[in-house]
């Protein structure tokens, strides 16, 4: 049981090693277009475009879909609509988003507001 665990956790760090290569190979190509996006938003932030791109490379394929459907809705989005959206069952959408999410939070990509008793909405930042 041991040296299962042992390659399910080498697993999973050659799954991340592979995430973060392809996600840098696409910034490389997608230089260009992030550069006119970044010229767009210059007139309202630079720092935030800034850290958008440097941060994509250290996130994985999961942390960058939800941080993608953050993005979409300016306005907030809960836990629940996250994983929905990400085509997760009705039951398991909160907690598939949650553990994504406080990746985002450590990173400063997405801010977390407080509603109304235990209700959270999370935001682009």
């Amino acid at each position: 049981m041991r040296l299962a665990h042992k390659r399910k956790v080498q697993a999973k760090l050659q799954k991340h090693v592979k995430a973060t290569v392809t996600a840098s190979a696409k910034t490389v190509k997608a230089k260009p277009k992030a550069e006119k996006v970044v010229a767009e938003k210059s007139a309202q932030a630079k720092k935030p475009a800034q850290t958008t791109l440097n941060s994509d490379v250290s996130l994985t394929t999961k942390q960058q879909q939800v941080f993608a459907i953050v993005q979409a809705n300016p306005n907030g989005i809960n836990p629940k609509s996250i994983g929905l959206e990400a085509g997760q069952e009705d039951s398991k959408a909160a907690s598939w988003a949650t553990g994504a999410l406080k990746k985002l939070l450590e990173e400063n990509l997405v801010v977390k507001e407080q509603a109304s008793g235990n209700k959270v909405m999370y935001k682009p930042a």
